[in-house]
């Protein structure tokens, strides 16, 4: 049902879905190269049976950058940093459409939500940069928990926009935890899902999942675990207490 594995020290879960959940690159992920050569290597990978978005080449912000989409569908921004010294992926968002010029507002509704959070570096555009507004953001970093994230504007003609195909996972230590985040990112045009899955207010998916679903999904014997999806297969937000009641069999998940 779903693999869990790590890619530059990045933990990423991948799921099977439906077709409507078809990846874009309004989320794409940055790899932030420390040498020329990597980036060409990664693109000879990632880029084989792909669709290129940008052709690898030389740009004013980098000596090596070039953006595909891969095989599956993922979409993937390889770049040559002269401050990295290690390699590191970081998930940009790209705000198209109705939300171009979001982007600065999205970045500090989640640094406020989020510990450990602040906005770095933001670039504008200028007033020569049609059909881009000047101010909005031409690129941005930013920090949630502690992890790198970057994001955005583009006026340009695209023809996507964010979905669930990539979400952003909440580990929680508990149920106050779970609410607050819930409440947070669902309260203002925010949209609850199901299963612990929600759409915040500028269309981005995130899912709120405590720890204990994770110990329970692991350690769990098969019956448990059985119990356990089908009690939270009945939910929008997680609820602990019913997952414990599902898991020691005090209740009936059918």
């Amino acid at each position: 049902m779903s693999v869990e594995f790590t890619l530059e020290g990045r933990t990423f879960v991948a799921l099977n879905g439906g077709a409507e959940g078809s990846f874009t690159p309004a989320i794409s992920f940055v790899v932030r190269c420390p040498t020329p050569s990597e980036v060409d290597e990664l693109w000879r990978e990632l880029s084989e049976d792909g669709e290129q978005l940008m052709a690898l080449d030389s740009y004013p912000f980098s000596d090596r950058y070039g953006w595909t989409n891969d095989k599956f569908g993922v979409s993937w921004q390889l770049i040559h940093d002269d401050d990295t010294e290690e390699r590191s992926i970081v998930p940009s968002l790209l705000f198209v459409g109705d939300r171009c010029g979001q982007a600065e507002a999205a970045i500090q509704f989640y640094t406020t939500i989020f510990k450990d959070s602040r906005s770095e570096t933001i670039a504008r555009y200028g007033s020569d940069e049609d059909p881009n507004e000047e101010g909005t953001v031409k690129f941005a970093d930013f920090t949630l928990c502690g992890m790198e994230f970057s994001a955005m504007d583009s006026a340009l003609e695209h023809q996507f926009d964010f979905n669930e195909s990539i979400s952003f996972v909440v580990d929680c230590a508990d149920q106050t935890a779970v609410d607050c985040y819930w409440d947070e990112l669902t309260t203002n045009g925010g949209e609850a899902g199901q299963w612990g899955w929600l759409t915040d207010r500028y269309g981005i998916s995130w899912r709120i999942i405590p720890a204990i679903l994770h110990d329970i999904l692991q350690e769990g014997s098969d019956e448990d675990v059985d119990r356990v999806t089908k009690a939270m297969l009945k939910m929008e937000k997680i609820d602990i207490s019913t997952l414990e009641d599902a898991y020691s069999g005090d209740v009936d998940s059918n």
